[in-house]
């Protein structure tokens, strides 16, 4: 049997999540699935269309957000009930951390953003290293594998199955397990309420832009194509715009329809965050800026000057 971490954000599920079911389910092994706190158990329908036959729900008093450490300390109590063969997640940040958090109690070792997983003794994967630019084959000596499915490797495939039961739990946490916790939110929504993970359309922007006040021709084409704005770590560093707008290896890693980056050079770190979309529109004044490496269509020009133009020319065309 595999164990799937379902991450979800007060019932919201993260849809990497259905990714790393699906990896799990192509693995040939019964799956069940985990989720951490009490409104994780309405993902029901959704873990059992997707190929769970049980959801483990893990509930404390303690857990009322997002708590890493006690994540891993319910996978641990759970784990060590089940004896599964794999425990898998998304590669997300979190889902990385919860499943960091697993291994480091278990003292077992942790292969993170796997693209291919082969089950055996030992276990092999195929992961990505150096933001995608490398990609490792290793074994994994350990009797069970603890992985992170690397996110977009994957197509979330519906088998239309029934809800999975629900089996609820209450983990050993300890009161160290809380020290790391969420104290306060930011939504990172747009202003027509579109997130990094559900935007078809992205319009990010970078040092180019100029500061915080450039990024209003952004939010308004963004706005007029129903997508959202999004930034590069440079952005996010120099206060202009807040993190949940980053795009990149530390911020989100996001594969839209379409991906419009307006005045960023292309570091590596935001590569590796969009480089799955499925096409990608450049504008920079620099001929030369690595991101043209991995543009569909480039503008060479002023964004200040073309971003106007792009959004008077939309407009028309929508009459």
């Amino acid at each position: 049997m595999i164990l799937v971490l379902i991450d979800h954000d007060g019932g919201e599920i993260d849809p990497l999540s259905l990714r790393a079911l699906t990896a799990a389910r192509k693995l040939g092994h019964d799956v069940e699935a985990v989720v951490i706190g009490q409104s994780g158990a309405e993902l029901a329908a959704i873990a059992g269309e997707y190929g769970a036959s049980i959801l483990h729900v893990a509930s404390h008093a303690s857990i009322s957000d997002y708590t890493p450490m006690a994540s891993g300390r319910a996978l641990k109590d759970l784990v060590e009930k089940l004896n599964p063969a794999a425990v898998l997640a998304a590669g997300s940040p979190r889902g990385n951390e919860q499943l960091a958090h697993l291994a480091a109690f278990l003292d077992i070792p942790m292969a993170a953003e796997c693209s291919q997983i082969t089950l055996g003794a030992p276990h092999h994967v195929l992961r990505a290293r150096w933001a995608g630019n490398l990609i490792e084959s290793a074994n994994v000596h350990s009797e069970l594998l603890i992985a992170t499915v690397l996110s977009f490797s994957t197509e979330p495939e519906s088998i239309n199955g029934p809800a999975a039961s629900v089996s609820q739990f209450e983990p050993n946490v300890q009161p160290a397990d809380t020290i790391v916790r969420v104290l306060s939110r930011s939504t990172g929504e747009s202003k027509g309420g579109v997130t990094l993970n559900d935007a078809k359309v992205i319009v990010s922007g970078g040092r180019g832009v100029g500061g915080p006040d450039g990024f209003g021709n952004l939010e308004e084409l963004a706005t007029l194509l129903g997508g959202t704005v999004g930034c590069s770590r440079v952005v996010t560093s120099s206060g202009w715009r807040p993190h949940a707008e980053q795009v990149g290896q530390t911020g989100t890693k996001v594969a839209p329809d379409l991906y419009i980056a307006a005045g960023i050079s292309g570091a590596m770190q935001h590569i590796a965050g969009m480089k799955n979309s499925k096409t990608i529109v450049v504008i920079n004044t620099d001929p030369e800026a690595p991101i043209l490496r991995y543009a569909d269509y480039a503008i060479i020009g002023d964004l200040h000057q073309v971003i106007p133009a792009l959004t008077s020319a939309i407009r028309q065309a929508k009459g």
